[in-house]
């Protein structure tokens, strides 16, 4: 595993134990995402949205209302999906298609989640701040997204 700072080793910890001998995609997504929102400075929101058909729905989250349907390679969670590649937006009002579900956010991070060579949704984070997320956390959010594709090994 990659080195992570002390704050993502933490939480890659309490997200193994918290998730540990549970199975249920939404259960874990929720209980990932309250640990994430409750846990990681200067965000606003911290989800999940999963792949049904050609669109991503959303799942389990925490903070503002949010958009419930987002069509593949749409947005950056719909780019994430697409190009099963992590996105890290520093300013979302300079990506082009973002889709503003809350305009208080400023920068967001989305990370694909991918079972058995399948993109099964993503895991996406907020913040109110600009360019709030650097490096070190697009390497600690994908490995809290890999411990909850983990968490499904026995169901997929």
């Amino acid at each position: 595993m990659i080195n992570l700072s002390p704050i993502y080793q933490d939480l890659v910890q309490q997200a193994r134990g918290l998730l540990a001998n549970e199975h249920h995609r939404v259960a874990n997504a929720a209980n990932l995402s309250a640990l994430i929102f409750n846990r990681v400075e200067n965000i606003n929101w911290a989800g999940f949205y999963f792949l049904e058909g050609d669109e991503l729905v959303v799942g389990p989250f925490q903070g503002q209302p949010a958009c419930v349907r987002i069509a593949m390679g749409r947005g950056v969670c719909g780019t994430a999906a697409a190009t099963r590649r992590t996105q890290r937006v520093a300013d979302v009002h300079a990506f082009e298609g973002h889709i503003a579900c809350d305009p208080a956010s400023r920068s967001e991070i989305v990370v694909p989640l991918i079972v058995h060579d399948q993109i099964i949704g993503v895991l996406d984070v907020d913040s109110p701040n600009p360019d709030r997320f650097s490096a070190d956390d697009q390497a600690g959010f994908e490995a809290l997204a890999q411990v909850y594709v983990d968490s499904l090994a026995s169901t997929s």
